[in-house]
């Protein structure tokens, strides 16, 4: 039963699970002010659906990444070379995840800066404003946005 609980007079398990806490809390706040941006965006009889939905989704996937966090650890292995440069399971899922929150955060600031009515190529190819825009999106595309951040 001691070595069950010999990491409470341990300093270094303190300052990790510590240091877990900050990170849970800060991504907490950054999930709500996240959520909240999306669900502005949806018609006023939807936001406080998509508030829901779209928190409980990342609660639940925040716990199961957290429960997960073990085998994206034992990730180590090199999958492939490419330049001299090995790349595991890991690095990918961080380069991916890194790649996704550069395209969110750019995609918001556009449509910050030029407004909703941004152009996109459309099924012929030419520029022309969005069939949608941003304010007329559906509750369940705002979720699959979240969930997939």
């Amino acid at each position: 039963m001691e070595s069950l609980f010999s990491w409470i007079t341990q300093p270094e398990a303190w300052l990790a699970f510590g240091t877990l806490l900050l990170l849970e809390i800060v991504l907490g706040i950054d999930n709500v002010i996240f959520i909240s941006i999306l669900a502005a965006k949806l018609p006023p009889e939807q936001q406080a659906r998509a508030r829901t939905i779209g928190l409980m989704g990342a609660m639940l996937m925040r716990l199961g990444l957290l429960f997960s966090i073990t085998w994206i650890y034992r990730l180590k292995d090199d999958l492939f070379t490419l330049f001299g440069m090995g790349f595991s399971g890991r690095d990918l899922i961080l380069i991916g995840g890194g790649l996704f929150l550069l395209y969110k955060a750019v995609t918001e600031m556009h449509e910050q800066l030029e407004g909703p009515e941004h152009h996109t190529p459309t099924a012929g190819g030419v520029s022309g404003p969005t069939s949608r825009p941003s304010s007329g999106r559906s509750w369940s595309w705002t979720l699959c946005s979240v969930w997939i951040r």
